[in-house]
This record gives C-alpha cells, sequence and structure tokens, in this order.
C-alpha cells in the first residue's frame, strides 16, 4: 500500500513542495530516505511515541517513507505531521481522502501536541500558489498563515484533533481574518519619542530628512552627546508599512521564527540593534541551514550600528553590496540564496578613541595620528555609502534643564508621510522605487534637475571637499528630500547647500 502526503521545506524566504511516500511492506524495520537530516531522522521516534501515548498505536512494519525531491536535503522537524499522516494512513488508522489537497506542516512533542513551526506566512504562500484547499499546522502558527487568502488554514493543538478532523468525527473550522482589519486596529509606533530630546535641533532636522527619503546618516560626537537616544526615535517618525511592504517583512521573520504569535502580520517598520561582535553570517544571513540575518531582518525598515569603528572589518565591508543593490547574495558550495535587504542604515561614532577630538570644551588626550587611525577603521567606500554625515554637539546645561516643549515623533511624522507620499507618486510607475534614497541614475536626472546657480555652488562643493562621484549623486537625493519636506516641485540652492552641510566627514579638518 502507498500513500503520499505533503509538507513544505524553506530554502532561503521561498519554501517548495515535499511529498512524503510511504509504502508498508513486509519485516518490521522503517527506513526513511530522500537526504534526511538527523532532526528528520528522529521524527520517527517523536511520532511512534506520540501516537502511543493517544492510544493510535502504529503498527510496526516494513515502512519505507521516501521524501521527494530525494535530491535536496530535508532539513528541521516540521515534517513530523506530514509523516505521521502517512504512516497513520498505511496502518489504516485515518482516512486518506483528504490528503491529496492537504498540506501537513508541524513538529509532534512525545504527548501528542502539535509545536511551532518557522515560515508559516512563507508556507501558506506556496501552498495556495501549488493549488492546496487547506493548510494543516500548528495552532501556535494559524494566524500568522492566516494572512494569506484562498486556502483554508486548519490549527491543531493535538496529533488527536488531527486524526478526529481527518476520520471526519470532529469538524475544525478554518481560520479567517481580514488584513486590512489588522492594519486599521494595529497599534501606533510607540517607543520613546522624540520629545524627550532637549535641544539638538540640528540632528533633529538630519534625521527627519533621513526618514522622508529612506536615507543613509551617520551621527558622530562625544560620549553622552545623545547619538543613541536619538537613532532610537528614528522609528517613532517613520510611515507605517504599506500591505505590501508589511508581507515583504513579514515573510523574513517568519522564516526567522520570529514573529509575534498575537499578530500574524507585522505593522510597524523593524528596528535592528546588533552588538558590535556581530559576526559575518549573523549580520547578512547564510549558515549550513540558511537563514536571514540583521541586514535582511531589518528589511523596509532600520538598522542601527551603534559605535561603528568596533564592529569587525569584515562585517563592515560586506555591507557594501546590499548598501548599493538593497539586496544581498549568499552564496556557497551546495547553495546560493538571495535575501532583501532595503534598510535604512542609521550608524553611531565617536570622533576619536578618548571621544573628545572636536569638543567644544574638553581636549582630546589622543596622541598624534590617533584620530586619524581610528577613523580609517570605517572604510572610505563605505562612508561613500551613507547619505547624511552629522556632528552631535553636547547640549548645554540650560537646555538640558529646560522645561519648553519640545517637538513630537507625531508632529515630525507628519511632515514624513507627506514627503513619502510625494516620493510614492512620482515613482509610481517605477517597480521597487518607493523614497528618494532608491532613484538610479536614470530616475536621478529626471528628478534631480537643478539651475545654474546651484550647479555652481556644488561644482564648488565638489573640488573643495574632494567628492566622489558617488556622493555626487547623493547630495542630489538628499536634496531632493528637502524639497520634498518643503513641498517644493524643483530643487532649489538652499536645498542643495543644506545637503553639502551633511558631509561632515568630507570637511579638511577631520582627523588632521
Amino acid at each position: 500500500m502507498l500513500v503520499k502526503t505533503y509538507s513544505s521545506a524553506l530554502f532561503g524566504i521561498e519554501a517548495f513542495t515535499v511529498t512524503i511516500e510511504v509504502h508498508c511492506g513486509k519485516g518490521t524495520k522503517t527506513n526513511l530516505v530522500g537526504l534526511p537530516d538527523n532532526a528528520v531522522k528522529e521524527s520517527l521516534l517523536r511520532i511512534y511515541t506520540a501516537s502511543n501515548v493517544i492510544g493510535s498505536r502504529i503498527p510496526m512494519r516494513g515502512y519505507t517513507i521516501n521524501m521527494a525531491p530525494a535530491d535536496l536535503r530535508k532539513e528541521g522537524s516540521a515534517y513530523d505531521l506530514a509523516i505521521a499522516c502517512g504512516l497513520l494512513a498505511s496502518a489504516e488508522l485515518v482516512s486518506g481522502d483528504l490528503f491529496q489537497e492537504t498540506l501537513f506542516v508541524g513538529e509532534l512533542g512525545l504527548d501528542g501536541s502539535v509545536q511551532a513551526v518557522k515560515g508559516a506566512l512563507v508556507i501558506a504562500l506556496e501552498a495556495r500558489k501549488q493549488g492546496f484547499q487547506r493548510l494543516v499546522l500548528p495552532e501556535v502558527n494559524a494566524l500568522e498563515a492566516a494572512v494569506v487568502s484562498d486556502i483554508d488554514i486548519i490549527p491543531v493543538s493535538s496529533l488527536k484533533d488531527l486524526i478526529d478532523f481527518l476520520n471526519g468525527s470532529k469538524h475544525i473550522e478554518p481560520l479567517q481574518i481580514d488584513p486590512v482589519e489588522l492594519f486599521r486596529f494595529a497599534p501606533g509606533a510607540g517607543g520613546p519619542d522624540l520629545s524627550e530630546v532637549k535641544g539638538q535641533t540640528t540632528i533633529k532636522r538630519a534625521i527627519e530628512i533621513a526618514a522622508a527619503g529612506s536615507h543613509n546618516i551617520l551621527l558622530i560626537g562625544p560620549p553622552g552627546a545623545g547619538k543613541t537616544m536619538i537613532a532610537k526615535r528614528i522609528p517613532g517618525i517613520l510611515p507605517m508599512l504599506s500591505m505590501e511592504e508589511a508581507l515583504e517583512t513579514t515573510k523574513i521573520h517568519s522564516v526567522a521564527g520570529s514573529i509575534r504569535r498575537s499578530n500574524g502580520l507585522l505593522t510597524s517598520r523593524p528596528f535592528r540593534n546588533p552588538h558590535h561582535t556581530i559576526s559575518d553570517v549573523a549580520l547578512v544571513g547564510g549558515g549550513s541551514n540558511p537563514q536571514p540575518g540583521e541586514i535582511s531582518l531589518a528589511h523596509n525598515g532600520v538598522l542601527f550600528m551603534d559605535e561603528l569603528p568596533e564592529f569587525k572589518r569584515s562585517v563592515l565591508e560586506v555591507m557594501r553590496q546590499p548598501l548599493e543593490e538593497r539586496r544581498i547574495s549568499v552564496s556557497r558550495a551546495r547553495f546560493s540564496v538571495d535575501y532583501p535587504a532595503n534598510f535604512m542604515l542609521v550608524a553611531s561614532m565617536n570622533p576619536c578613541p578618548c571621544g573628545y577630538y572636536n569638543h567644544p570644551e574638553k581636549a582630546c588626550t589622543c596622541p598624534s595620528g590617533a584620530v586619524e587611525r581610528y577613523l580609517s577603521r570605517v572604510s572610505g567606500p563605505l562612508l561613500d555609502r551613507i547619505d547624511l554625515h552629522v556632528e552631535v554637539a553636547p547640549v548645554d546645561f540650560n537646555r538640558l534643564s529646560s522645561v519648553e516643549k519640545e517637538e513630537t515623533s507625531e508632529d515630525v511624522r507628519k511632515r514624513v508621510v507627506r514627503a513619502r507620499t510625494l516620493q510614492k507618486n512620482r515613482y509610481s510607475t517605477n517597480q521597487g522605487v518607493y523614497s528618494n534614497a532608491q532613484m538610479n541614475s536614470k530616475l536621478l536626472q529626471r528628478f534631480c534637475r537643478i539651475d545654474e546657480s546651484s550647479l555652481q555652488l556644488l561644482k564648488t562643493a565638489m573640488e573643495r571637499l574632494q567628492l566622489s562621484a558617488r556622493a555626487y549623486d547623493r547630495i542630489l537625493k538628499v536634496a531632493r528630500t528637502i524639497a520634498d519636506l518643503d513641498e517644493k516641485p524643483e530643487i532649489e540652492p538652499q536645498h542643495l547647500a543644506e545637503a553639502i552641510q551633511y558631509r561632515s566627514l568630507d570637511r579638511e579638518n577631520w582627523g588632521k
């Protein structure tokens, strides 16, 4: 007797269908083939024990279980339910009438409970694409998968419930949710508010520009000046995710297993803050079982790298490609995976080892050449890819102790949303372009035209600061964003002048 069930495997942020073939022959030994890893091989012990505990003992016979396609390695414990269904049907303990149109994923506990798996949303999308009518999965993953329409999501909490469902003795109502309702009742950005930051008007203006155009920004200043405090308030001024962006972002977090069970769809932009001891693989993704890294988990959100020079040089250098192409390609001997990485980089650093270079009151105690060596830990090509370099000066006592009301995050966010709306409409016919930072050369020539006086101003800045062609493009993009915040159709000289001043590290006095 041959029984076929269907499950799903993850590869990168995509899924593919795995066919589980169970044949019952002579003997008492069970053979599992199709390149299973140890976690898959151990599923037999979990299945036999769980079936015994719930009173549906699978007789020991000569089962051969094949996992097709047989040339692709199967990893993880998500195949437990599909294999269990195949064995139970071979033993005539459940009906296989629904198998052809059903996909099963879930890990079994020894008590028969069905435990969570990664990638429920991705699996549901693939199941719908392949024409399956229903997806049976753990109850804790159901809300995440139910975001996908046109497929029945059947949540199960135990193997006993699944057996009763397949035999028709128990009805399980498919879970249905409306993603639009999730957005409607989603909480706001929340988190710390910009009004808690005293003074720092120039820096607040810089992060508003960065948020409005999704530009990368570097904050450089002495310890205690408020760099980290300001950076952690950037999510509060960013617009909410669109439905398309929410699905893209949720897919990545689903594969990583970081979706909260209380909400199946991410509605706020991610904010990732990796420690400076992070490894290359943890940042960009990969590994023997490919997983998205921090730069992909920050997709459509913010990647905050505090104390930038303290990160390993190799970690910083692997960011060049994703900063430019907004995706990361992980190539290994056995596989090649592409992860999206459209993130806004926010970095902070001290100006020197002691932290007080260019401080208005405290003297720098670093020896000669130390400042230049410290800054050289961050390579020129990487700095070139950061649109705004901003000096953060310490706040004086009078401003710090002031009770004057500061502008709130919501006030700034309204201006950012207006600017983003202008950009969304401007690039509506350009697929994959949503903000000024994503403009290519063709779009730059079309939407960043400047008059003769502005051109002369930019030429002077290029010659004096010895800027690269990439820096030239970035200045124009920032100027375009400043014009959008002013709701001006064209870039004016004052917009360009403000964009040029956000290139602190290009000035001659730095590190000299």
